[in-house]
């Protein structure tokens, strides 16, 4: 079935459609190797389920933002391909689940008619950027961060730079200091800041979650606004470069700056910026800008001071869900999303409500819930009633009733025990026993199915993750509860310390017992961080600890959340386990492939781009030569270096040891200019045609390679 693109989907989405469902079909037919095809699906936004011939979709909205046309589009497709589900992620994307493989072009194909896309949602790219909701109408941000956050995802979608790194890449813009998308937990966060009247923003490097998660480090105070693009493009090509390549659980940035130290890797950014496409980069500030409801908004509150005084929920709402726009006269309304999934009935009914009462801008949140804005006061009645009978009218937006978790075992491959169930379980605990938790905004509750943080709970102030534990013969789901992440009361972001791991089925009574302790023995206005920080670890063990003990473990401990059945310990299955092929010819081929999108770029007048697919050209075929001869690759700088020891000398090669490695790293040497670029490309040219006859002439000697297994990773 021939995919059916319309008009207004771009030259460029256009093609990637295309070639994604070129590629499933030569997958689907045995031409393309699993983990070859893996790779590729991932940068497309295709994602492997924990169910066996399903994939997850994962739809990238800049800084969360979306219209009501948008949403209903996303909603009808749902229904059309997915399960009628929309479920908002942390890094303000849409998931859906349960996609067909073969259908994921023609999903894509009618997203980007609408202006969406799925290009590097996952996989080893710059991620979707995330930003504060509540930019461009924060009371407290110094400017609007919206046009810059939209210009960096811009920028480095389809870059040369981004396209085959070691690990992803984040990165986040808060509106204000209070730092709202998380910046100290991203590989590069920004904070907008002034400066004698300039615009700039505080840049923060190498945070990042998982298994062992780091704070970042503050790189510059002030970075001025026009330097921003070109610094984030120079730490992407030092993390290109040196970044770790075999050791996947080391291969985020945060490990890069962990090893080198702060002061070495600016220096290395430094070093690029010869090679840098822009040295400046100019941010038309004008751009994004919503579309407002007409007229200002009517001094008559009337109504809303009627339903406040009438309609104990409305008032309960309208102070936790509802706050005043820092444009006079107008508010913007939060919705508490449970899970983050939305059916799609109820998202087209939310359109609508923003077409009749809101601007048309959306934000999904971090926190997985959405954003309304630029709404009359006078409507607010109105919004409150609408929103009601669609559930979206629930209070306690971002307090510690409102908890942020991952799907967990429900689609995940890599969960461990259920985020879903043990969520609901808590905040029906918290409405039952402690109804004023909807005010508290300074505890927040994160869940994640493992440790790999989606559902961020090493930035909770009491978070907990997947695990499982071991009673003799017998497993049970489990919880690692961490304690004093998120921000104390000084604004400082912190990350938790993991405390305690407990049956999954008391996960309820750790929190009962961590709020009432915290109501009887925190001080009046303490930070959950504070608190925590002065009565310190050893305290939260001891009062965790019977929680622990397995010699009191009745048979339901057994089952996990949302489940019937015994539990065990498994692994999602994905589409297949290894495959054995010719590494080297693999390789050679994706440097043929490079090879091309440089000469696309040249005939394109993209100088910078044309230089750095050239560059890959020479990284990818001294993988290829080294591997032909079992030498072990890792980062590129390793591999230059290597390559450029093993085969001086060579014939058809470089003469001397030092020639290969300055030939390639004139590459940030030099501005990267047409004559440059014809250069440089000549020479990567010579230098893959060099390198597939060097190959030639060793299976002609030693004969056809033993095929060699390449064992699947993991999506993540």
């Amino acid at each position: 079935m021939s995919i059916q693109l319309t008009d207004n989907v771009s030259a460029a989405a256009r093609r990637d459609i295309l070639d994604l469902d070129r590629r499933i079909r030569s997958f689907q037919s045995g031409d393309i190797a699993d983990e070859a095809f893996r790779k590729f699906r991932l940068t497309r936004g295709v994602y492997g389920q924990r169910q066996p011939g399903v994939q997850m979709i994962r739809i990238k909205l800049p800084h969360g933002r979306i219209t009501a046309n948008q949403l209903i589009r996303i909603a009808d497709l749902s229904d059309q391909y997915a399960t009628g589900n929309l479920h908002a992620t942390t890094r303000q994307d849409i998931q859906l689940h349960f996609v067909k493989l073969a259908d994921s072009p023609q999903l894509w194909a009618d997203l980007e008619d609408a202006g969406i896309t799925l290009k590097e949602a996952c996989g080893n790219t710059v991620r979707n950027v995330t930003g504060s909701a509540r930019a461009g109408i924060d009371p407290d941000e110094p400017f609007d961060i919206t046009p810059y956050a939209y210009a960096i995802f811009d920028y480095f979608l389809r870059n040369p730079i981004c396209q085959d790194m070691g690990r992803k890449f984040k990165i986040s813009l808060s509106s204000s200091e209070k730092d709202s998308a998380y910046g100290y937990m991203h590989d590069v966060g920004l904070i907008p800041r002034l400066q004698d009247g300039k615009r700039g923003f505080k840049v923060m490097l190498g945070g990042g979650l998982g298994a062992q998660p780091f704070p970042a480090q503050t790189a510059y105070e002030f970075l001025e606004e026009d330097r921003t693009i070109p610094f984030i493009e120079g730490v992407i090509r030092v993390f290109d470069r040196y970044g770790e390549r075999v050791k996947r659980h080391k291969a985020r940035m945060k490990y890069l700056l962990n090893d080198i130290g702060l002061d070495e890797l600016l220096r290395r950014v430094d070093e690029e910026t010869p090679a840098l496409r822009n040295k400046v980069y100019a941010i038309d500030t004008t751009a994004q800008s919503p579309v407002l409801p007409e007229g200002l908004p009517a001094p008559d509150l009337s109504a809303h001071e009627a339903m406040l005084a009438s309609n104990p929920t409305y008032a309960t709402w309208f102070k936790t869900n509802v706050f005043a726009q820092k444009q006079t006269g107008w508010y913007a309304v939060q919705l508490r999303v449970l899970l983050g999934d939305m059916d799609s009935n109820t998202a087209r009914a939310l359109a609508n409500v923003v077409r009749q009462y809101a601007a048309d801008d959306i934000r999904v949140t971090v926190n997985q819930g959405y954003l309304l804005r630029y709404i009359r006061p006078t409507d607010l009645p109105a919004v409150f009633t609408a929103l009601t009978p669609l559930g979206l009218a629930t209070p306690g937006f971002d307090t510690t009733a409102d908890i942020t978790t991952c799907p967990g075992t429900d689609t995940c491959n890599l969960a461990i025990s259920s985020s879903y169930g043990i969520t609901r379980a808590l905040e029906q605990m918290m409405h039952d026993e402690f109804p004023d938790l909807v005010f508290n905004d300074d505890i927040k509750i994160k869940i994640s199915g493992c440790m790999n943080g989606c559902g961020q709970h090493s930035v909770a102030n009491i978070g907990y993750h997947g695990s499982s534990l071991k009673n003799g013969a017998y497993v049970l789901p489990a919880l690692q509860v961490l304690l004093g992440g998120g921000f104390n009361g000084k604004g400082e972001g912190l990350i938790g310390d993991k405390v305690i791991k407990i049956p999954s089925k008391r996960g309820p009574d750790s929190l009962r017992l961590l709020l009432r302790d915290y109501e009887a023995n925190g001080f009046d206005g303490e930070y959950y961080s504070d608190y925590y920080a002065r009565q310190g670890k050893n305290y939260f063990y001891q009062l965790l600890k019977p929680l622990a003990d397995l010699k009191t473990l009745v048979d339901t401990d057994y089952i996990d959340w949302d489940h019937t059945e015994q539990y065990v310990t498994e692994v999602g299955v994905g589409e297949c386990a290894s495959v054995l092929i010719d590494l080297v010819a693999t390789t050679l081929t994706e440097a043929a492939e490079k090879m091309e999108w440089a000469r696309e770029a040249y005939h394109d007048s993209r100088w910078a781009d044309a230089v750095y697919h050239a560059y890959n050209v020479f990284i990818t075929g001294a993988k290829a030569a080294l591997m032909s001869r079992d030498i072990p690759t890792n980062t590129q700088h390793g591999i230059v270096s290597d390559f450029d020891k093993t085969f001086a000398g060579e014939p058809g090669f470089h003469p001397a040891e030092g020639d290969f490695k300055s030939r390639v790293f004139s590459i940030n040497k030099q501005e990267p200019s047409e004559d440059f670029a014809t250069q440089f490309m000549a020479d990567a040219d010579i230098f893959l045609k060099a390198v597939q006859a060097y190959r030639d002439i060793q299976i002609e000697r030693e004969g056809l390679p033993e095929l060699q297994e390449l064992v699947q990773a993991k999506d993540s």
